[in-house]
């Protein structure tokens, strides 16, 4: 009895060292092939840069990502959610579904940034013509996600279960009229087919030193939601305030009355808020007094009890400011994104995989951010973790560093490298978790 329980012992003992043996040389395996593909990478990369389009009109793009993954040996599906496309990676042995994420739009900016690459790119934008330009990087993302199926194509018969890679077209959001993004994709049922385990997806930061990985378990992005706020008045002659109602001079108390929703009606401590108005429009001539006045901003918040708070909120307050003056407020919020949220469980398991990648010491929680993703309609389906990666040059002052959506925007594509190994981590480590 006891020489049988002692062969049990060592035949359960051999198969987990050989189990963790094929783990290690798989990941030494991953560690060499994205040594060997960085510079394929960054020249990936500077092509798309050079060559951004718009959200929904990624054709170009598409069709480069497209024609890669076929060359792997990955099923795709084209002209998902507009101009998605979708790689179904099999591997050789049964397993969980995992996705991976990449956005492709660029936006309309005339970009500023003197490199050999920059965008010279033209195109229309709700009926204007623009410049055009990957100021969010989103270049690096499409650029890393190609590299990682490479790779993993490369080691198929090693994956365990599926490895599904979108390219997901516009996240900035979709031209006026029409539908896209994240949510469309999930409606077109981007997380089916086979069934979405989980997913996972990054965001390059040109703030955070290349080499590194910043991460928030729980609400991590906000979400965003835009409104329009139209105040009915009185017209009358600018020197005759009295006869009429004047619209914008009630929208401006609107406004000011907006931020005490920030600043006195919500608990900040629980999760913060943002409220900015964006845009205001109300006459034609500098001495009429006009009919109306509209006003379009957008919202931020992190939590989703707070967010249905802060748009009754909203409308209360334009209505009842507006009242108080006889002039009259109609408000429209529209959710634009969800807040992104980081599965607890899932980001506990998987930062070892993170610090495999980028090293211990350059892991780190942060803090939540108000810039918002539709990477947050995916965790609707699925367990996700979406994380920063740095892009910044190494010794710059993040202060300094130009903000994303900007003329000025830059990122360092070293920093691709840290995105790669992340990615697959995640895959390798996922797949093999009992």
């Amino acid at each position: 009895m006891r020489k049988t329980l002692l062969s049990i012992l060592l035949l359960t003992s051999t198969a987990q060292l050989f189990s963790q043996t094929d783990i290690t040389r798989l990941k030494e395996k991953m560690t060499a092939a994205a040594d060997r593909i960085e510079s394929k990478c960054i020249e990936w990369r500077k092509d798309l840069h050079m060559n951004p389009e718009l959200g929904n009109r990624e054709f170009r793009t598409s069709k480069i990502i497209a024609t890669h993954l076929k060359s792997l040996g990955i099923d795709v599906k084209e002209g998902v959610a507009k101009t998605g496309v979708v790689g179904i990676l099999k591997g050789g042995k049964p397993g969980p579904c995992i996705a991976l994420r990449a956005d492709m739009d660029a936006l309309p900016i005339v970009e500023k940034v003197n490199i050999p690459f920059a965008s010279k790119q033209k195109s229309t934008y709700n009926g204007q013509e623009v410049g055009v330009m990957h100021a969010c990087g989103h270049d690096t993302h499409v650029a890393i996600l190609m590299s990682v199926a490479e790779i993993l194509s490369g080691m198929r018969n090693d994956i365990k279960g599926t490895v599904k890679f979108i390219f997901q077209p516009a996240e900035e959001g979709p031209p006026a009229g029409e539908e896209g993004g994240a949510d469309l994709m999930v409606k077109e049922g981007v997380m089916d087919n086979p069934k979405v385990d989980v997913i996972f997806g990054l965001h390059i930061g040109s703030d955070i030193e290349i080499g590194r990985i910043e991460y928030k378990p729980g609400a991590f992005m906000a979400s965003s939601d835009w409104f329009s706020i139209k105040v009915k008045g009185k017209g009358s002659h600018g020197s005759q305030p009295w006869k009429g109602i004047d619209p914008i001079q009630v929208s401006a108390q609107i406004i000011e009355g907006l931020q005490s929703i920030v600043s006195r009606q919500s608990e900040l401590t629980k999760a913060p808020v943002v409220i900015t108005v964006g845009k205001i429009h109300g006459g034609v001539r500098n001495n009429i007094i006009p009919e109306e006045c509209v006003m379009d901003g957008t919202i931020r918040t992190l939590d989703n009890n707070m967010q249905k708070e802060v748009h009754e909120k909203i409308k209360w307050t334009a209505q009842k400011i507006a009242e108080a003056s006889g002039a009259t407020a109609e408000v429209s919020i529209e959710t634009k994104t969800l807040v992104t949220y980081n599965t607890p469980e899932l980001v506990k398991k998987m930062i070892p995989s993170l610090e495999a990648a980028a090293g211990a010491g350059n892991v780190r929680e942060r803090n939540w951010v108000t810039g918002a993703e539709d990477f947050s309609y995916y965790g609707t389906k699925a367990p996700a973790f979406f994380f920063y990666l740095g892009g910044m040059p190494r010794g710059n002052d993040p202060k300094k560093a130009p903000p994303h959506h900007t003329a000025d925007f830059f990122v360092d594509d070293q920093g691709m490298k840290t995105g790669i190994n992340a990615f697959c981590q995640l895959v390798i480590d996922y797949m093999n978790m009992k």
